[in-house]
């Protein structure tokens, strides 16, 4: 969806894209995406969108993959539809990227919005945990709906 939507439309294709391989389950793709992002250092850019519940990149409110450390890709069970085995980066990989990027869209994430931008920071919102390194931007891009409760 973003290879079709964002990066087939830029004038020059970007150096590097990392694709989670989900298709492979969870388990395999893992161990892939691992392999994927051993010579990897800083992103330059991590796209996220951010469910209704506030979840990030397959890490949902309150699951344990939310406080794996130490490695880059962690499997988990889905917490919303659809309910598939996920794979995710860890909050620390992700907060790895000079820039940070939510995009947000629809009424239905309006709450969770609200909590993840504009909150404090909690394992029940894990949108709210997704924050650039220190010397990286977070931004957001939204639309009306969802930026109605911020």
């Amino acid at each position: 969806m973003v290879k079709a939507a964002l990066l087939d439309r830029l004038e020059g294709a970007p150096a590097a894209v990392h694709r989670i391989e989900g298709e492979l389950g969870r388990d395999e793709g893992s161990a892939e995406y691992r392999l994927e992002l051993t010579d990897v250092g800083t992103f330059d850019l991590v796209l996220l969108g951010l469910g209704p519940d506030g979840h990030i990149a397959s890490l949902f409110p309150k699951f344990p993959s939310l406080d794996v450390r130490g490695r880059d890709v962690v499997g988990s069970e889905a917490g919303f539809e659809p309910f598939v085995d996920r794979i995710s980066m860890t909050l620390p990989r992700i907060r790895n990227t000079h820039e940070l990027l939510f995009l947000v869209t629809g009424e239905d994430k309006a709450e969770a919005a609200s909590r993840a931008l504009a909150g404090d920071p909690s394992p029940g919102t894990p949108g709210s945990l997704a924050r650039a390194a220190e010397e990286g931007t977070t931004r957001a891009i939204l639309d009306r709906a969802a930026a109605a409760m911020l």
